[in-house]
């Protein structure tokens, strides 16, 4: 099994429920296919920078799942013929580069809290 990141594009008309109910379809498919789902995330309405196929914008949704690598062409082909998924992109995830984006996110909120600290230390000295 191996991590990967889904980006979905549905119609940009959906209202919110018809939208749940077609992530839930979209994110079946992959359960469907012996994968496992560890995050899913709506990331609203966006407009594109051209139309495509006669659409101006689409509701865009980040999945992050594991899945057999065999199988990943089965799923992109699957979701050709799902009507409710305008556009579908699946990316690898390299388990190095998360590894080193936590290592960085982590030391940032080290030199943030750091800073605080010494900031209130200052308010406190001048008082």
């Amino acid at each position: 099994m191996k991590k990967y990141d889904g980006l979905y594009i549905f119609a940009g008309n959906a209202k919110d429920d018809v939208l749940e109910s077609n992530f839930a379809k979209a994110t079946a498919e992959i359960e469907r296919f012996g994968g496992k789902i560890e995050a899913q995330d709506i990331l609203g309405k966006r407009t594109f920078a051209r139309p495509m196929h006669k659409r101006e914008n689409g509701v865009y949704a980040l999945v992050r799942f594991e899945l057999d690598p065999s199988k990943v062409k089965e799923l992109v082909n699957r979701y050709r013929l799902v009507e409710e998924v305008f556009r579908v992109q699946i990316l690898a995830v390299d388990d190095r580069r998360e590894a080193v984006l936590a290592a960085q996110r982590e030391a940032a909120a080290k030199r943030a809290e750091f800073k605080a600290n010494k900031e209130a230390e200052a308010a406190a000295s001048a008082e």
